[in-house]
């Protein structure tokens, strides 16, 4: 019975040894190489991701995904242009190859441009070839159109998670930016609609998630515009409110440093 017993306990223990060594390996077929920090700063590092921002003032950024569409961006542009309102365009990679012009002009006129992958894919189920195939192919041909490079990204459906955020923060240098505002636009193609979910969700540091190539949002738009800016809200770009929450967060921590210090 002992020699038995003995026989059974090393069976299992090379079954287990095995199932590690599987699982391990299949980890790191979906999830990208990145190196375990060494040490805890003492300063907390900037964040890896956003989905809304702490500012001090009632600042909002605008931001249109999917594009550029051939008819109905130049018609938003127009809009913003007549606003005098700056927004961010998350384009997809093959259709900022299409249309390089409106890309051009977007840029010209002061909008922030992102990266929303070259084909739309859900980033979580992608290698990682594939995920850096995605995501380095649309920066390099966004960043040849306009001659500078692209510092934000937008996962498609948001599908993403920690570990890639952080990845596509280590590798692109970029922010990888979600929402706090989603008027549902792509699935409800109702104006009225898109209007009242972006109203209803507006808050300062609030990033709002629509999509230029649905005709019934570009129509909302000039509503949206309106009542926003009649609630006092100013348009800045993505980059820009990512500022103004980095500059909320040291200034914070600095006055924690003081009330922590003598007295």
């Amino acid at each position: 019975m002992h020699r038995e017993h003995l026989f059974a306990l090393t069976v299992f223990s090379l079954m287990a040894f095995c199932y590690e060594i599987v699982g391990a390996s299949q980890l790191g077929a979906v999830q990208p190489s990145m190196a375990e920090p060494t040490a805890t700063p003492a300063v907390a590092p900037s964040k890896a991701s956003y989905s809304s921002c702490r500012v001090d003032g009632p600042y909002i950024a605008m931001t249109f995904d999917d594009g550029p569409h051939p008819i109905l961006t130049p018609r938003l542009l127009d809009m913003l242009k007549v606003k005098g309102i700056k927004a961010t365009f998350f384009l997809i990679g093959q259709n900022a190859a299409e249309y390089p012009d409106i890309v051009r002009r977007m840029a010209a006129e002061g909008h922030e441009i992102g990266n929303h992958t070259w084909s739309h894919p859900h980033l979580t189920k992608l290698n990682p070839a594939a995920l850096r195939e995605e995501i380095d192919r649309t920066s390099s041909t966004i960043a040849e159109i306009i001659g500078k490079p692209v510092l934000i990204m937008r996962p498609p459906y948001g599908a993403t998670s920690d570990y890639i955020n952080h990845w596509i923060n280590r590798e692109f240098g970029m922010k990888v930016i979600l929402w706090s505002v989603d008027p549902l636009d792509w699935k409800y193609r109702n104006s009225a609609r898109v209007e009242r979910q972006i109203l209803a969700g507006a808050r300062p540091g609030a990033i709002i998630l629509s999509h230029d190539i649905h005709a019934t949002t570009v129509a909302a738009m000039p509503d949206v515009f309106d009542s926003l800016l009649a609630k006092g809200y100013k348009f800045v770009t993505v980059s820009e409110l990512i500022a103004m929450d980095e500059a909320v967060r040291r200034m914070q921590q600095g006055e924690a440093g003081t009330s922590a210090g003598p007295r």
